[in-house]
């Protein structure tokens, strides 16, 4: 039986513990085997010598985050363990912390990374295709990746425009109600897209990007006609396009473009399901040289840990 002393001296213990200890207690449940006793800014901690090992390195990855986040929740403690240490397992990630996944660094220096498989992979995919399908469920950081590539390459100067598009369909509320003129009413549903940019441009860099046109975010409708060239285009929930409304964006496609395609085909939001054009479209384009599809899948979120839970009870729902 070993004894050892963890001393947090850094940060209040409650920020770490959680109210009541919900994090702590939530933490100890993948070591089952250590006897951790938190008194104030130090924790007690009893058990065989490679177990309390183990604990103490996972607990400083844990305070790591809170460093770096300012904050830390549950599912900093999941994606910690359940995420990438069942990846590793299971062979699908190497547990090494190397920087080559790193994509872009955001506001206040946050370092936005590829953290799953496939977020790996369409990271990888980029530099081998210019037309990416990023396919699967809701929460596995699809849209995300794919803004923080597009970013990147922004400030890498491989493209002079940066275009998000969502196709303005109302999930199960009427457009024609919210108040406002049409920029006023289109917002909610591009508001996803800029949650995003809002994390890795500053907001006066963002707004001046965006009065010149070198960011643009607009619905699906407003590409046709345009010949996209020099620029990375990111259309995000494309099941809710028709197969139409798909080749016409996809024909869009100018010189030196980079074009990613997001969807959801269990979330399709038009009146008839029937309609979404995504499925088929992709089996039509996917043989296509310099045409990559990646499906995501419940391993690779990246939200909430019950998010995986609601994914997993709806898919049962449906077979």
């Amino acid at each position: 039986m070993t004894e050892d002393i963890i001393t947090i001296d850094t940060f209040d213990p409650v920020e770490i513990y959680g109210v009541n200890n919900k994090y702590l207690d939530f933490f100890r449940q993948h070591f089952p085997k250590v006897k951790a006793i938190a008194r104030g800014q130090q924790m007690m901690l009893s058990g065989a010598h490679n177990d309390i090992e183990a604990f103490e390195s996972a607990f400083v990855k844990l305070l790591a985050i809170k460093e770096q986040k300012g904050v830390i929740n549950e599912y900093d403690i999941d994606m910690l363990f359940d995420g990438q240490s069942r990846q590793a397992e299971e062979g699908k990630v190497d547990m090494k912390d190397n920087n080559e996944y790193i994509i872009v660094y955001g506001n206040d220096g946050k370092c936005i990374k590829a953290r799953t498989p496939n977020q790996r992979k369409l990271v990888q995919e980029y530099y081998n295709n210019d037309l990416i399908f990023a396919l699967g469920p809701a929460g596995t950081g699809k849209t995300y990746t794919a803004i923080a590539l597009a970013v990147r390459a922004l400030k890498n100067r491989e493209v002079k425009k940066l275009i998000l598009t969502r196709p303005a369909v109302e999930a199960g509320e009427r457009l024609g109600f919210l108040p406002g003129d049409l920029k006023d009413k289109l917002d909610p549903y591009l508001q996803p897209l800029y949650d995003a940019l809002q994390d890795m441009i500053p907001a006066k860099k963002l707004q001046a990007l965006m009065e010149d046109g070198t960011i643009q975010i607009a619905p699906l409708a407003y590409m046709r006609g345009r010949t996209l060239d020099c620029a990375f285009v990111i259309l995000d929930e494309a099941q809710n396009t028709s197969l139409g409304q798909l080749k016409m964006f996809l024909t869009r496609m100018g010189c030196e473009a980079k074009f990613i395609v997001t969807g959801d085909v269990t979330q399709i939001d038009l009146p008839h399901k029937s309609d979404s054009g995504l499925e088929r479209g992709v089996a039509l384009v996917k043989n296509i040289r310099g045409i990559s599809v990646i499906n995501f899948g419940k391993e690779d979120i990246v939200r909430h840990p019950l998010v995986t839970k609601i994914v997993e009870a709806f898919d049962k729902n449906n077979k």
